[in-house]
């Protein structure tokens, strides 16, 4: 990191101020850090942090595993639409998405219109180790979760790449991963282009 660098994450007024009324909304698989990422930013931005999930859940008054089984993904994917929609008016905050809800081109286009994007990146082998200590992933609820992680990779990055600014999620700690996130965003905001490749 630069002093450039730097300078732009200690700006926060001047990010927040740029920022707006929009939300900064985390995409990416399971196990890409959007949530521990997610509270680190909402903490240093001073935002609320939201995580949809949780919100689908407390709206549902079910687990995302019971609705997945009571009512299929594609009932799961129509709440998760509408519940992401109603949050993104409620700007300024920070918010974690669920791993597909990116993948919905009306929910693309309702945080490009009312959010800034950030697209946490991990490699297979960290999403795989970080998964593992979780038995709550519908989808991965399959003979070989690899694969099955594998294949998501290779449907779902093409679109993550639409993201405003991509960082790179990996064995480091949160704090540092957060760091490149918030000045991934200052220079974003700062520029207003994408900044959308992860960092060597």
């Amino acid at each position: 990191m630069t002093a450039t660098d730097n300078q732009d994450v200690a700006n926060i007024p001047a990010l927040l101020n740029r920022l707006g009324r929009r939300t900064v909304v985390f995409v990416g698989l399971m196990g890409a850090g959007k949530t521990v990422i997610g509270r680190k930013v909402a903490a240093t931005l001073g935002l609320p942090f939201i995580d949809s999930d949780h919100e689908i859940e407390d709206v549902s008054r079910m687990t995302i595993p019971d609705l997945f089984a009571a009512y299929g993904e594609e009932e799961f994917r129509a709440l998760e639409r509408r519940v992401i929609a109603r949050l993104l008016k409620e700007g300024p905050q920070v918010l974690s998405t669920g791993g597909g809800a990116f993948m919905s081109a009306a929910t693309r286009q309702a945080i490009a219109r009312r959010g800034v994007s950030v697209w946490l990146k991990a490699d297979l082998d960290t999403l795989m180790q970080r998964v593992a200590k979780r038995q709550n992933r519908p989808l991965l609820q399959a003979e070989d979760p690899r694969a099955v992680m594998q294949r998501l990779m290779e449907v779902r990055y093409p679109v993550y790449e639409e993201a405003d600014v991509t960082v790179r999620s990996r064995d480091e700690p949160k704090e540092v991963i957060a760091a490149e996130v918030m000045t991934s965003l200052a220079r974003f905001l700062a520029e207003g282009r994408e900044v959308r490749k992860p960092a060597p």
